[in-house]
């Protein structure tokens, strides 16, 4: 006879957030285990796009092999490899792992494997800050053609000497 199954916690519900596959237990009893939401990883909220965090690392076909392992163990699903030279071996990491909101604030990861090297690093994407740049410059320049402007007209209404 199959053995009924019931959940181990919260809601009763099969919602997104009460995903559960069965396993079975060492003892030979079948329970719920909870999986967790797919990550899809850091997003501008400005342009929609993945926020880009590269390293590349060179290394030989041997130790291509463990870090292949220990990107599969890391979360790190995005990467690249490139071959520069028939005996050289480098890869692209995206430096930003794909994980869940909560587990980036936790201490879990080092301040480098969360955000990129610039202003709005983790949050913006490159695009977004240049056009921010761009903006801030171009009002400043306003500004100061407005005060050009102002002071060239004080001194024609002023009457010469």
């Amino acid at each position: 006879m199959v053995q009924r199954l019931t959940y181990r916690k919260r809601h009763s519900y099969a919602t997104k957030s009460n995903q559960t596959r069965v396993v079975k237990t060492p003892g030979g009893r079948l329970v719920y285990q909870y999986t967790k939401k797919r990550a899809s990883g850091p997003k501008c909220p400005v342009t929609g796009k993945k926020i880009q965090g590269r390293l590349l690392l060179e290394f030989s076909n041997f130790t291509a092999l463990i870090i292949n392992r220990l990107v599969r163990m890391q979360n790190w699903l995005h990467t690249t490899v490139v071959l520069l030279q028939p005996s050289v071996l480098c890869r692209w990491f995206d430096i930003i792992p794909h994980l869940r909101p909560t587990e980036y604030k936790r201490s879990r990861l080092s301040r480098n494997r969360r955000t990129v090297n610039r202003p709005y690093g983790g949050v913006l994407s490159g695009q977004a800050v240049r056009e921010r740049i761009i903006r801030a410059f171009l009002v400043e320049e306003q500004k100061i053609v407005k005060k050009v402007l102002k002071i060239q007209k004080t001194k024609e209404k002023q009457p010469s000497k």
